[in-house]
This record gives structure tokens, C-alpha cells and sequence, in this order.
């Protein structure tokens, strides 16, 4: 058995990394000290000066074990890798750093290629972000396609060399086609450098490199290749000026950090400056940090970053001063191959930049605050739906019915689904009346309730028998209440359809006033009274407005359809069409009358009448 008193005693006075660890071998937290002896018997001594989330650490250690090594900078490495593959419980760990693409060029390879991609590999291959969003990254991808022209086909070089004729992208100037073999693999590589070049920020050199290429071009006659060079140069100066110059002195490539705190969380926003203009930005959420002073917090930060970084600046500006940041500094210096500095600015240009830094984050803090109160006002809302309805049981599932036809044609009905106030479109069902023609929105309720119950039945059936996996139903689970778009009568018909089919599920009518906006819900005893500024009222009026958009949408869709379909029959005009439709109601009315019954409607003749009959007919033959 670990006995923590005893193991104290056995720490070194070496420098190294320590791993707490829970209940289930799980690791809670990961750390360095520059003697783990000292650092590791902090943690049980005089706990009325620690913070609560370290008390709540500590309370929860089973037992440690650490990891001596030869330097306080390789225990800091140590740390981060640890950190990043275990993300420990206890430790500040950056949220959604795993959603953001990199862009990929494969500078290892014979013939290179660039491409997206969310994992980075010590692979030889160059990797430049990570940006925010795919349309940051397809930007980049646009104007790199733009200026440099690679191929984005899928043949593969060298070997699709001279097989089969260059493709649509080589004759609109978009590909510079090396599949035809008029492009050594040298100016292959030189093309590929080049797009290093550029995402690296370096536009100044490159752009002198082109313009020198392009005079050598010219001076060789060369007048397509120093065309081309010509205006890959236009290209990027345009870009160029379009960026924001963020200083006129020192041209060298900086990072900007600034970090904003409430009682729970943290947002980092860092600015990537390049060749002195801003070329990027990310901010990130760090949970759990209602403890830590921001200096720890942007401590771990840097270390957490700068680890995963396909690229470490020059110098990296924080608003808050790092601590040990001598020693970050020299670790950081050792992973780019030259020399990094860490700055806190008091005054001058660089505090103006943190400031802007600082700023944004505040507005990403703001902004996820304001989207978590929406989100936990529709949460609630849904949680108290079951006590809005006057239910003893929760309610997470809503289905909604609604019946469109017109004047009694093409009834059709819409099923949406609602689960914990969200809309699941994946569960939204569509429905043709099938038992009757006219106008009647009792009866096509009632209808649409049993096919769907019937369903569910079936499925259940299945599911029993192993003959269905749960996962695959269309049909299941039953909801835990449903609003139909009507009053009292609709109510009502859909509770007899419940009752005959043995089904236990309260029914609520949604109700509109004399202007056809929602007033409130129904049942059978009567209305419920809402108030219509609260969340609850705003979710009854989002589903009846969603289920009436649905109904309506695919009964627009049918009748264009059946309109089209008309369309076809030669002799029948938008006149005829409409009088069709109009005397006989529904389409299938249209198909099932006599030629002496379709003489009957007002414009049509005999030849037009069995223009329609012949039509139906010779298409029934074929089905």
C-alpha cells in the first residue's frame, strides 16, 4: 500500500516531473519543479494557504510518482507532454485546440504536396496555423491556388506524368499541369517553396526573389514564364496591402497574449503578427481557473500553446508577466533552433498591441457568457415544460402535428420533433392522406396518429424479436406529450385516436389570436394561460411556427409537382390546369375520371379531355 508520508521522505533533490494520481490509476494532475522534493511536499503541508482547487486535489491524491531528470527546462518539455496526453483534471487545459486545421506541405516528399489537416506529425513536412475555421483555411487555399497555381487533382507524381491530357483546370490558368512533363522536378520544388514562403508571412524576400526570377525570365526571352512571375508579384502585394501594419521598426515575427477571467473560466486571445503585419488570431476557453491569478494562467498557457505550435515566433508578448519565463524562454529557444523572448511591455507600441489583444478577449468571455445563458433559459425552459402543462412526469420529447390542404385538396401532414427544446430534424416525418378526399382536419389527424403509432408498434415488435437494432428505429421512442396546430376539436380527435390505440400521451392544442400568431395551448377542459414573454411561451410559438412551415413547404412541393405534371400533357394550359384542380380537387380525382367526366370542366374539350385521359392511362401502363 502507498504510504504518502513515507514516500515524501524518499523525494529527491533533483529536478524532475511529479504525476498525482486518483482513484483507478487515474492521473489528476501533472507537474515540474526545479527540486521535486521541495516542490511535491508543498502540496501536504499547511493547507489553509492553498486554494480550494488545489485542497480539492490533494484531497483526492491517492498516490504520486515522479520522474527525475537532467535539467529543470527537460522537466518543463516533460511536463507539457504529459499534460497533453493525459490532460489531467486539475490541470488548466485549453479548450477546442483540437477543432482548429493546419495546412500541410509535404516539403519531405520528392514531389511535394499541400493539403489540410488536423493532426501534426514530426513527419519532415512543413505545417503553418493552426487557423480559425475551415473558411480561414479555404481563403488561404483560394489565394494560394490564385498566386501559385498547385494541382489539386488527385493524379500522383511522378508517375501520372505524360498520362492522359492536362484537365480543365490547366486551361483556365488555374494549374500549372506537371502532368503534361513540362515542369522539372526542381521548378516542381521551387513552386512548393515558394507557397512556404508565403504562408510563412516572408513576402518581402520572396517577392524580391520573383521579381529577380522574372527579370532572368525576360532577359531569356521567356516572355509566358516572366508573365506569369509578373503577376504572382501583383498577387501578392495586393495581399500585402490589405494587411494591417502593426509596426514600422522591428519586422520580426511576434505573438501577442491576452487573457480575460470570470469567477469560472478564462479566454486567451493571441494575435499572430508577421513580418510586422497581423496576419491571425484564435482566442481559447480555459475552464476551471477561478483560483488562479492570471500570471499562472498565462503561464500554462504559454507552455500548453507553444508545445502543440507548428511555429514559435521570435517573441512572444503577454499581458501578464509569465512566470519563469527565463526558463520557458530557453526551452522554447531549444525547440525553434534560435533564440526566443518572452516580453511583459510597460509602455510603447507593445502595450497598445496587448491592449487590442485584451479586448477581444473580453469580447470572447462576454460572448460565450451571453450563449450560455441562452442556452441554459431554453434548457430551464424545456425543464419546466412538465410544470407549465401541470404533468408529473418530465418532459424531454415533443412531437407536433398539422394538417394542410387546400380548399380540401392534397391533404398533407408534417411531424416535427422537439427534444429537450431543440429541434431534431432527423426525427421530422411527412404524411399523405390516404383515407379520404375533402376537407376534414379531424379525420386526416386521427389518420396521420395511427400510421405513426402503428409504426412504432411494429418497430417495437422488431426490436423484440432482434430483428431491429433500437438505434435504427424511425419511429421510437414515443414522445412525452403532443401539440397539434388547433383547438379544442383537434385535441380531441387526437386523444380518441390515442385512446383506441391505447396509448397514453397528454395532448395540447396550440392556439392562434385574430392576427394568426400564438396565443397559447389548449386541452379539452379549456386554455392554459402563458406568459408570453417567458422562454416557454417563445418555444410554443418557435414549434407551431416550424410544424406550419413544415406542413405548408411539403404541400407547396406536391401541388408544384402535380402543376408540372400537368404541364406535360399537350393541350392543357395554365387556364386548364387550374380548372382541373379546382372542379376535381386533387390529382388523383384528375387521374380516375372518364373522358366525358374531364369534358365537364370549364375550358376543356374532347381533344384535350383525352389528351389528359391518355396520358394517366399510358402512364399507369409503364409504371
Amino acid at each position: 500500500m502507498f504510504n504518502i508520508e513515507e514516500e515524501l521522505k524518499n523525494l529527491p533533490n533533483q529536478p524532475g516531473v511529479y504525476i498525482m494520481h486518483g482513484k483507478n490509476d487515474v492521473i489528476i494532475y501533472v507537474g515540474k519543479a526545479k527540486i521535486l522534493k521541495n516542490r511535491v511536499r508543498q502540496y501536504f503541508q499547511n493547507s489553509a494557504n492553498h486554494t480550494p482547487k488545489v485542497r480539492a486535489m490533494v484531497s483526492n491524491i491517492e498516490y504520486f510518482e515522479y520522474i527525475v531528470t537532467d535539467s529543470e527546462i527537460e522537466a518543463l518539455a516533460l511536463e507539457c507532454t504529459l499534460i497533453k496526453k493525459h490532460r489531467p483534471k486539475y490541470n488548466i487545459l485549453l479548450k477546442d485546440d483540437k477543432q482548429y486545421p493546419y495546412l500541410k506541405v509535404t516539403i519531405n516528399e520528392e514531389w511535394p504536396k499541400i493539403f489540410k489537416t488536423r493532426t501534426l506529425k514530426n513527419d519532415g513536412a512543413k505545417y503553418f496555423g493552426p487557423y480559425m475555421g475551415v473558411n480561414t483555411i479555404k481563403n488561404t487555399l483560394d489565394i494560394i491556388q490564385k498566386i501559385f497555381m498547385p494541382p489539386s487533382c488527385s493524379r500522383k507524381f511522378p508517375q501520372d506524368i505524360g498520362k492522359g491530357r492536362p484537365c480543365l483546370n490547366y486551361h483556365i490558368k488555374n494549374c500549372f499541369a506537371p502532368c503534361t512533363g513540362n515542369v522539372s522536378n526542381k521548378e516542381y520544388r521551387k513552386i512548393y517553396f515558394d507557397i512556404c514562403a508565403f504562408l510563412e508571412g516572408g513576402h518581402k524576400e520572396l517577392l524580391k526573389e520573383l521579381e529577380a526570377r522574372m527579370k532572368e525570365a525576360s532577359a531569356n526571352t521567356e516572355f509566358e514564364k516572366a508573365a506569369d512571375l509578373r503577376d504572382k508579384i501583383k498577387a501578392i502585394r495586393a495581399i500585402d496591402e490589405k494587411q494591417k501594419v502593426i509596426n514600422s521598426d522591428k519586422q520580426n515575427d511576434k505573438d501577442v497574449i491576452a487573457v480575460s477571467t470570470d469567477e469560472e473560466r478564462a479566454f486567451a486571445e493571441i494575435f499572430f503578427i508577421r513580418s510586422g503585419k497581423l496576419c491571425g488570431r484564435e482566442n481559447y476557453r480555459i475552464e476551471d481557473t477561478d483560483s488562479l491569478k492570471p500570471e499562472e494562467i498565462i503561464t500554462d498557457f504559454v507552455k500548453q500553446f507553444y508545445q502543440e505550435s507548428a511555429f514559435i515566433p521570435d517573441e512572444i508578448i503577454t499581458q501578464h508577466p509569465v512566470m519563469e519565463s527565463e526558463l520557458i524562454s530557453r526551452w522554447l529557444s531549444g525547440v525553434k533552433g534560435r533564440k526566443v523572448i518572452i516580453t511583459y511591455p510597460q509602455r510603447g507600441e507593445k502595450v497598445r498591441l496587448v491592449e487590442m489583444a485584451a479586448k477581444n478577449s473580453d469580447i470572447a468571455l462576454n460572448n460565450f457568457n451571453i450563449n450560455k445563458l441562452r442556452a441554459e433559459d431554453k434548457k430551464k425552459a424545456t425543464f419546466n415544460t412538465a410544470e407549465y402543462l401541470g404533468l408529473d412526469k418530465p418532459v424531454r420529447i415533443i412531437e407536433a402535428y398539422d394538417i394542410s390542404n387546400i380548399s380540401g385538396t392534397d391533404n398533407v401532414a408534417s411531424m416535427i420533433v422537439f427534444e429537450n427544446g431543440k429541434p431534431l430534424r432527423s426525427r421530422y416525418r411527412k404524411f399523405k392522406i390516404k383515407s379520404f378526399e375533402g376537407a376534414d382536419d379531424y379525420r386526416a389527424m386521427q389518420e396521420v396518429l395511427y400510421r405513426r403509432l402503428n409504426e412504432a408498434r411494429e418497430e417495437n415488435e422488431k426490436i423484440e424479436a432482434g430483428q431491429l437494432n433500437p438505434k435504427d428505429a424511425k419511429f421510437l421512442p414515443l414522445p412525452d406529450v403532443i401539440f397539434v396546430d388547433g383547438g379544442k376539436g383537434h385535441v380531441k380527435a387526437a386523444e380518441e385516436m390515442l385512446e383506441m390505440t391505447d396509448t397514453d400521451i397528454p395532448v395540447f392544442g396550440m392556439v392562434k389570436d385574430d392576427r394568426h400568431r400564438t396565443r397559447g395551448l389548449v386541452t379539452t377542459d379549456g386554455e392554459i394561460g402563458i406568459n408570453p414573454t417567458g422562454a416557454f411561451f417563445h418555444m410554443i410559438t418557435r414549434i407551431q411556427d416550424e410544424v406550419h412551415r413544415t406542413a405548408i413547404s411539403y404541400h407547396r412541393s406536391l401541388r408544384n409537382k402535380i402543376e408540372s405534371e400537368l404541364d406535360d400533357i399537350k393541350g392543357i394550359g395554365e387556364a386548364r390546369r387550374n380548372a382541373l384542380l379546382t372542379e376535381l380537387k386533387s390529382v388523383e380525382n384528375i387521374k380516375s375520371s372518364s373522358i366525358e367526366e374531364l369534358m365537364q370542366v370549364k375550358g376543356m374539350n374532347k381533344k384535350a379531355a383525352e389528351a389528359v385521359f391518355e396520358y394517366f392511362k399510358n402512364k399507369e401502363v409503364n409504371k
